[in-house]
């Protein structure tokens, strides 16, 4: 009956993990197709290879406050062909921050590398920006590429990167 059970619960969970619906740029606004489109260019700048991006791609979240949806575009699972690098590196792989504006566009307010980010809780006051917290690669905290850097920035509509000392 045990072995039934675990049967059934490891059959229910791949069939979820396959009901994944694939990335289709075409849900998103242009800003972020934009974004998306970067992945095909890389990708045939490397030889090229059909892209596939991870369902989890593209990320929905409020980090502004103001009640719109904003975008994370992260391509650390995205492959170039059968390629898992082209778009990671020692650095971290590519992500874009785009926010969401009044009129309904976009704007990009980060792109670059990073090893890992965190969206940290939300503010207690309402309408607050989110911060997030990014792992890079250790040169942008004086270090070098083994280290632990880890900065934080409250997401708003202006731009920014992060410079290594």
């Amino acid at each position: 009956m045990r072995c039934v059970i675990l049967l059934l619960a490891l059959f229910s969970t791949t069939a979820r993990a396959g009901d994944a619906k694939p990335l289709d740029p075409a849900d998103y606004p242009p800003g972020v197709q934009e974004a998306l489109r970067y992945a095909n260019e890389e990708c045939d700048s490397q030889g090229g290879g059909a892209v596939s991006f991870a369902p989890d791609t593209v990320r929905k979240v409020d980090l502004t406050g103001d009640g719109r949806d904003d975008y994370i575009v992260d391509f650390r699972d995205t492959k170039c062909g059968e390629r898992t690098t082209t778009y990671c590196g020692t650095g971290g792989c590519v992500l874009n921050i785009l926010v969401a504006l009044p009129d309904g566009s976009v704007r990009p307010v980060f792109d670059g590398y990073v090893r890992s980010y965190e969206i940290l809780a939300p503010p207690m006051k309402r309408g607050a920006a989110r911060v997030v917290r990014f792992d890079l690669h250790g040169s942008y905290c004086g270090g070098f590429g083994a280290q632990a850097c880890s900065k934080e920035k409250a997401i708003t509509a202006s731009p920014f990167a992060f410079r290594q000392p």
